[in-house]
């Protein structure tokens, strides 16, 4: 079973190992969203959601947002934010019965990357 909570956050950034657009530096409204995987416990939960809402916010959104990103990430594309996500969270949501199964990053309303557990080496 699968457990998803999303999440916004206001961010600058540039690509400097990038020729175009995005080379200078340029804001979003960044979207996540942060997939669970795992069975319910005696509850009847994967998760708590405001557990997993207290977990990103404390670790994610409160070091991102209305950050400067290159200031964490040398090269913050949406690839490699995602990875920095997953690397900042997933020992923090691990449990027993779940564990993190895929991270989102919406750089626009229309362009995502996906960021699954095979994925991460």
């Amino acid at each position: 079973m699968l457990l998803s909570k999303e999440f916004t956050f206001d961010a600058a950034h540039n690509l400097i190992n990038y020729h175009g657009k995005c080379e200078k530096l340029h804001g979003h409204t960044y979207r996540l969203k942060i997939v669970l995987e795992g069975q319910p416990d005696f509850e009847g939960m994967i998760m708590d959601f405001c557990e997993l809402s207290d977990i990103v916010k404390s670790n994610v959104i409160s070091r991102l947002d209305h950050s400067y990103i290159n200031d964490l990430i040398e090269q913050p594309s949406a690839e490699n934010i995602s990875l920095w996500i997953w690397h900042v969270i997933e020992e923090g949501v691990r449990r027993e019965i779940c564990s993190l199964y895929e991270v989102h990053v919406w750089e626009t309303a229309t362009s995502c990357v996906i960021l699954r557990k095979s994925d991460v080496k």
